[in-house]
C-alpha cells in the first residue's frame, strides 16, 4: 500500500498543483496519505485504489462529511484518476465499488462536492451513480486567480444486506 500511496499523491499533487478540481493548493507528502488512510480505514471506510496496466490509475475514498455526532452516517467522497487515465472508466469502476463498501461501513447518504461547475465530468459520473443535485455554493473558493463555484450532490445508500 505504500507504494500506492506514494502514487496517489502524485495523482491528487498534479490536481492540486494545476486544477481546481481540490482547493488544496500543495501535495501532501506520502505520511499525510499515510494518516488520512489509516484514519478512514480506522473508522471502517472505504480506501480503494484503481490499476490499470500494473499502475495506479486513481482512488477513491469516503471520510466523516462533519465531525459533528448527528453525521456519523453521512459521508464525502472523493475519486480522483490520473491524468491521461482520464475516460477510461476508472472513475466510474471506482464509484460503483465505492457506494457499496460505503453502505457496508454504514453509511445512509453520501455527498459529493464538485469543484468548478465550469467542468462537468465529474457530475456526470455522480449523475450516473443517481447523486441528485443539492445546491451550488457560488464562488467560495479562489484559486489559479479565478473564483470557484462547488456543487453539492448528494446519494441515499440503501443499507447493506
Amino acid at each position: 500500500m505504500a507504494t500506492d500511496l506514494s502514487r496517489v499523491g502524485e495523482i491528487f499533487g498534479w490536481y492540486a498543483e494545476n486544477s481546481v478540481a481540490t482547493f488544496e493548493e500543495t501535495p501532501r507528502t506520502v505520511t499525510a496519505w499515510k494518516e488520512l488512510h489509516d484514519t478512514v480505514t480506522d473508522l471502517g471506510l472505504p480506501f480503494l485504489v484503481a490499476e490499470a496496466d500494473a499502475e495506479v490509475a486513481g482512488y477513491a475514498y469516503v471520510g466523516p462529511w462533519r465531525q459533528k455526532p448527528a453525521y456519523q452516517h453521512t459521508v464525502e467522497d472523493s475519486v480522483f484518476i490520473a491524468p491521461g487515465m482520464t475516460g477510461r472508466g476508472a472513475g466510474r469502476a471506482l464509484l460503483g465499488l465505492l457506494l457499496p463498501a460505503a453502505a457496508a461501513a454504514g453509511a445512509r447518504q453520501v455527498i459529493a462536492v464538485i469543484a468548478d461547475t465550469g467542468n462537468p465530468a465529474s457530475a456526470r459520473l455522480h449523475d450516473a451513480f443517481g447523486f441528485r443535485h443539492a445546491g451550488v455554493l457560488v464562488s467560495v473558493g479562489f484559486k489559479h486567480g479565478r473564483w470557484i463555484d462547488t456543487l453539492l450532490m448528494q446519494r441515499t445508500l440503501e443499507p447493506a444486506s
